[in-house]
């Protein structure tokens, strides 16, 4: 199986870096619409740039459009894959389903490959994407290589080999939203799970002040054999934040290792190095079942570089380090206990003496005021970034064949095994005195120059006794390798545009007050108070109630297998094939923030959605007065009047708490406390706070309004009964 080399480019530099180490195809973004939105990214004069130099080069371009769509940014939104198709981007990446949906009916000869951030984490949501017509689907992060394996699906499967990993699953983390409005599922992701928290269980301080939502990076180069056997198409570089040299050599390093079947002579050395870019400490991460420990650094979030040796004394002017690799001048040092750093900008030997390298004892400066003794690692390595910053050659090999025959047109076919192109010119002469022979002609035509071909095989039928001006040779040579550099250039698939129009639906305006229910004294309570439905997460509580017709159970989100958890009605976070269930209702993991996405919704058969909660109260407004506009009638909808929202869904017991204990809090550095438990399966991170509707009397005459109860009682229920109402 041909495996692909996915690598990041959040810059130009970055992308020149991904194709000249071998990359097989490269993702970026746009200005708008990308994960990443404080990456570079590219403006759209620089995109056509990006397609031409990668279409040079045989490699694949792939454009993230994978952030949540609001209404009034579809047009623009469909502008830009519009653009994006028309100059020949190999394929987008969607997160938003209706997106994901509506380009697939108005493009149908643009590939969509579906985000990591549309959270495949289940069998059935991967036959979604297959049925929907995806090419591809980016699984996440979570799921094991044998996971992945089981999954049956003819479609193209892509995983993340390296990198920064999420501590959440992608596309269900609402922390950095919920903390700072800037929404991870709208590229703005402020790293709340780098920051520092304690760990409460009442008034019991378990951790205190470690960085306990942090991950290690992702390195799957120990293992990589096994993907390299596995049915996986595509090996994904996380980075678009890092800089140009960590892209280079970090394609570089997995390049090798699909090249040599995952086995490199030099791969200690080349992992050393890789340290000195970029380390928070290396994981194989959870597709090959890291455990919980094993994936946090809880210690620092930061890069840690490689370890070279250790301090042996502090004065207030030196210090005095005992190496165990070569340390340089300009290289970058960290002490690791104190997390001091510096740039080694005069390096002494032993003996005080200014020298350019050491290898055993050496003092640097101490301008940072170190006070002990502590580990030394190298967080910068300067020559390898000089190195790093000379782009390889890449060639792209091509064969020649040439006709020399007296009395006959000279011309030159070129073949780069898809595209041929021919050149042609004047009529071959008899020779007179010295005829030009073979090797002549062959040396010509293989003078490619700083062009980025390489013949592998130039064969030339030749008649007897013939003349040719070298001149005429070369350019005939450069008129076929700039007609093959144009189409190469500008390969691109026939643009098929679709009027869409989207169908009436039945459905019913679904007006009145919901909630979720977490014991039976509020459940009777909200029965008896004619609640339109209840939903509990409880499995043993929905079945004592399940009898009752207003009753849903809300299901459990990321579950590998979703049907093995669904019950006769259901609440559902999860994307599957909806249209083989009945009674189902959308919850806000479903992130339905456009007209779109609750349209194609019902169409698969949702009785309701539920809206996300990143919409401000107006854009819930928007959403409702532009759905009426457009279909005539009221959605279907729901929105959280009262409750406290899950920020993060974290697979496994990561902060090794007991399951099913609900007394423990997460408390961050302004002291806000999130509620947080262990269900058995994932880790739930809650809001700090309970949010609240602020234009409750407008929404609440167009959508359902939902509650979602924790620990209140009758009284307090009633309370929020009449408000609601």
């Amino acid at each position: 199986m041909m495996h692909e080399l996915l690598s990041p480019a959040g810059d130009m530099e970055s992308l020149k870096q991904a194709v000249m180490n071998g990359a097989d195809a490269v993702y970026l973004a746009c200005k708008d619409f990308g994960a990443r939105k404080f990456a570079e990214n590219f403006t759209n004069e620089e995109v056509i740039e990006a397609i031409k130099f990668c279409h040079l080069y045989g490699v694949k371009i792939y454009v993230t459009m994978n952030t949540l769509v609001k209404d009034s940014e579809v047009p623009m939104f469909l502008g830009q894959v519009e653009f994006l198709h028309k100059w020949g981007v190999d394929a987008v990446l969607v997160q938003d389903f209706g997106m994901i949906c509506l380009l697939r009916e108005r493009y149908p000869n643009l590939d969509i490959h579906a985000s990591t951030q549309a959270n495949t984490s289940a069998k059935e949501t991967a036959e979604l994407f297959y049925k929907l017509g995806c090419k591809r689907v980016v699984f996440s992060r979570e799921l094991s290589l044998k996971e992945i394996s089981e999954i049956k699906v003819p479609i193209e499967k892509e995983v993340f080999v390296h990198g920064a990993l999420c501590v959440s699953y992608s596309g269900c983390c609402l922390m950095s939203s919920m903390l700072g409005d800037r929404s991870g599922n709208r590229g703005e992701c402020a790293g709340s799970c780098r920051m520092k928290y304690t760990l409460k269980r009442g008034d019991r301080t378990l951790a205190k002040d470690k960085y306990l939502l942090s991950t290690k990076e992702l390195n799957t180069a120990p293992r990589f054999r096994e993907l390299l056997d596995s049915d996986i198409l595509s090996f994904k570089i996380e980075g678009r934040m890092k800089s140009p040299e960590y892209v280079g050599f970090v394609t570089r390093y997995y390049r090798n290792l699909i090249d040599n079947y995952g086995s490199v002579a030099n791969l200690d050395e080349a992992t050393d190095k890789l340290k000195t870019l970029y380390n928070r400490g290396f994981t194989v991460g959870r597709l090959f079942d890291a455990s919980d420990e094993d994936i946090m650094n809880i210690d620092t979030p930061n890069h840690i570089g490689l370890e070279i040796g250790r301090v042996l004394e502090v004065t207030k002017d030196k210090v005095k380090i005992k190496l165990d690799r070569v340390l340089n001048q300009q290289d970058g040092i960290r002490f690791l206990e104190s997390g001091k750093g510096l740039i080694v900008n005069y390096l002494y030997g032993e003996d005080l003496k200014l020298t350019n390298s050491a290898t055993d004892v050496c003092y640097v400066d101490n301008k940072i005021g170190l006070e002990t003794n502590d580990r030394v690692f190298k967080t910068l390595d300067y020559k390898l970034m000089q190195e790093l910053k000379k782009l390889p050659v890449r060639k792209v090999s091509i064969t020649m064949r040439a006709v020399v025959k007296a009395g006959e047109f000279f011309s030159l076919e070129v073949n780069d095994g898809v595209n041929t192109v021919k050149a042609t010119s004047g009529i071959v002469d008899v020779a007179m005195n010295a005829p030009l022979d073979e090797a002549r002609i062959r040396e010509q035509l293989e003078k490619l120059g700083d062009k980025p071909f390489v013949s592998t095989a130039t064969v030339i039928e030749m008649g007897d006794n013939v003349f040719l001006n070298i001149k005429e040779i070369n350019e005939v040579r450069r008129t076929a390798i700039n007609r093959l550099l144009e189409v190469r250039q500008n390969a691109k698939k026939e643009v098929i545009i679709n009027n869409i129009t989207l169908d009436n639906i039945e459905q019913t305006l679904d007006k009145g007050l919901t909630c979720t229910c977490k014991n039976s004294n509020q459940i009777d309570y909200c029965d008896k108070k004619n609640y339109k439905r209840i939903y509990i997460d409880d499995e043993m509580l929905y079945n004592e109630y399940k009898v009752y017709q207003n009753v849903y159970y809300k299901v459990p989100r990321n579950r590998f297998v979703i049907a093995e958890n669904l019950k006769k009605k259901n609440l559902v976070s999860d994307y599957f094939n909806f249209q083989d269930y009945d009674f189902l209702i959308g919850d806000y993991g479903l992130n339905v923030s456009n007209i779109y996405t609750a349209y194609y919704l019902y169409k698969m058969g949702l009785e309701v959605v539920c809206l996300s909660v990143e919409l401000t109260d107006q854009e819930i407004i928007n959403f409702i007065n532009t759905y009426i506009k457009y279909f005539k009638k009221y959605p279907s909808i729901e929105v959280i009047g009262y409750g406290r929202y899950e920020n993060m869904l974290i697979k496994g017991n990561i902060l090794n708490i007991k399951e099913n204990d609900y007394q423990y809090t997460l408390i961050n550095s302004n002291n806000l406390e999130f509620p947080v438990y262990f269900d058995g399966v994932n880790t739930h991170i809650l809001n700090y706070e309970r949010k609240e509707l602020n234009n409750l009397e407008t929404i609440k005459k167009y959508a359902n309004v939902r509650i979602d109860f924790e620990n209140e009682d009758e009284k307090e229920i009633e309370k929020l009964i009449d408000k609601f109402k």
